[in-house]
Formats: C-alpha cells, sequence, structure tokens
C-alpha cells in the first residue's frame, strides 16, 4: 500500500479544501469519496473522507475512517494529524481513555507536537483532570515564550506546569 501523495493528488486534496463549505460539508465529502474511489484503499484519502465526515460532526463515521486509514499505514504530518483528529473524535463520542490512548501514542510518536498537547489537553479537561489539562497548555505556551509577552514568567509557568503534571506535591 503506498502512502506517497503525488503533486497532483496533493493538488486535488489541495481543491477540496479550497472549495469546503464547513456549513454544508456533503459536496466536500462526496468529492473525497469520489477522490477515494479514484485511489482505492490510499490511507491519506482514507484519512482526508474522515476528515470531511468529522467536520460534518458525523463522529461515528469519521471514527471508522480513521481507523481504516491507520490501520492501512500513514506517516509523517499525516499520521500525527490522523491521530490528532481521532482523538479528538472519541472525546467528542465520549471514549477519554481510548482517546488518550491515542494522545499518548501521538505524543510518543511526535513528542514535540503542540497539537498533540493541545488536543491531550482538551481531553483530559473533558476527563476532569483539570491540573493535567493546564500543565499541557502551559507546556505549549511556555514553548514559545519568546513570541509572547510572557518573559520573565516562562520559566516560573514551567515550573508550576510540572507541579501540575506531579499532582500537586507538596
Amino acid at each position: 500500500m503506498t502512502t506517497d501523495v503525488t503533486p497532483e493528488l496533493a493538488e486535488a486534496i489541495q481543491r477540496g479544501y479550497e472549495q469546503r463549505d464547513r456549513s454544508n460539508m456533503a459536496p466536500t465529502i462526496a468529492y473525497f469519496q469520489a477522490l477515494l474511489a479514484e485511489h482505492p484503499d490510499h490511507p491519506v484519502l482514507v484519512y482526508e473522507v474522515g476528515g470531511a465526515y468529522d467536520t460534518a460532526g458525523q463522529e461515528e463515521t469519521a471514527r471508522g475512517y480513521y481507523e481504516r486509514a491507520l490501520a492501512l499505514g500513514l506517516d509523517g504530518d499525516v499520521l500525527r494529524r490522523c491521530l490528532c483528529q481521532y482523538a479528538s473524535t472519541l472525546r467528542w463520542l465520549g471514549k477519554l481513555d481510548e482517546s488518550l490512548a491515542v494522545l499518548d501514542r501521538a505524543r510518543g510518536e511526535f513528542p514535540d507536537s503542540d497539537s498533540v498537547r493541545v488536543f491531550r489537553a482538551l481531553t483530559l479537561n473533558d476527563a476532569r483532570r483539570t491540573d493535567e489539562a493546564v500543565a499541557e497548555l502551559l507546556t505549549v505556551v511556555t514553548g514559545h515564550a519568546e513570541v509572547t509577552d510572557l518573559g520573565r514568567w516562562a520559566a516560573g509557568l514551567r515550573g508550576l506546569a510540572q507541579w501540575l503534571a506531579d499532582g500537586r506535591p507538596e
């Protein structure tokens, strides 16, 4: 199974995004389904179909496509994006433990990814693990202190993030 995306396929995927209307996803779903029919079982296109259903609020359908795309084999940035979106879908479906497991996998494969940390924070928050959620977000924000006005507080906030993540030890 190839995960290669030719320049022509990349252009076709981009066209799908450019034509997308988030308030009416049916045409986008049909577009990506047709593209998938031209390239059966292409993992990137299976993922894109899942994303279209996800944007349409059809999480259960999206879930199946994400699982299929992962089984077909993704790598690199598209794998990171699929794991984040799949975990978010699981969160919306109330499958918080499953969502965290997917995000833990993503964190292992993409340890420097801010998107993985943000999606993990959302799931932690829904799981009522708010200290851990805040710790994740503080870690993201302080990792970019140079582009914020956090300046001198960044080190202290990183310490606070660790303290929260450690369960507020005495």
